[in-house]
């Protein structure tokens, strides 16, 4: 990754214009920790996943919207994930828009922009959200993903314990002479999600 970098600020050297200030701001995005602190506000079908966490049997096709979404083959699948970014530097680290995959047990769900600017000033935090939609129809609509994801939304305090892994990879941006420039390659952020913590 250092050698990647290294790369990366060259190129931004030969660009010209503001060339120390680039330099520093992407040596300080090296140097960023990523966290995901939580997924909010998900909903399958326009059902909220939390309003149904507890019930004592549980089929995901007869939910409110699911059904016509089935025949369609469109199931809207909404959250927000809520991205850390803390800066350890002496140095500001700007973020001009970050492109995300978002990965559930190592299998990609979706892939998108956020198109803001982030800026995390030296020993500073910032929260970003990141607001996720796909069409989850192919994984809604295969039996054995829906007895897991059912399994999952069912484990009581009585019950087992159901574990999965959610990773996020961005690929952030910074402007360099009013253009952008993509950063090579994706950080990743792996955060281990439980049935009985999640939905807290």
């Amino acid at each position: 990754m250092k050698k990647i970098l290294s790369i990366f600020i060259a190129l931004i050297v030969l660009s010209g214009c503001g060339v120390n200030k680039q330099a520093q701001q992407i040596a300080a995005l090296e140097k960023c920790t990523y966290k995901l602190l939580s997924a909010e506000q998900i909903t399958v079908g326009g059902t909220n996943i939390g309003s149904i966490m507890n019930l004592e049997e549980l089929n995901l096709a007869s939910l409110p919207g699911l059904a016509l979404g089935l025949l369609t083959q469109d199931v809207p699948l909404k959250a927000k994930l809520n991205l850390e970014i803390k800066n350890p530097t002496t140095t500001a680290a700007a973020i001009n828009d970050f492109e995300y995959k978002v990965l559930i047990n190592n299998q990609e769900l979706a892939t998108g922009l956020v198109n803001q600017l982030v800026d995390v000033q030296p020993g500073g935090t910032t929260v970003v959200p990141v607001n996720v939609n796909l069409n989850a129809y192919q994984f809604i609509s295969n039996k054995q993903v829906m007895q897991d994801i059912a399994a999952f939304l069912q484990a009581g305090p009585d019950s087992a314990e159901k574990k999965g892994l959610l990773t996020l990879k961005i690929k952030p941006s910074i402007k360099v002479a009013g253009a952008l420039v993509k950063y090579p390659g994706f950080f990743t952020i792996d955060k281990e999600i439980s049935s009985k913590t999640l939905f807290k």
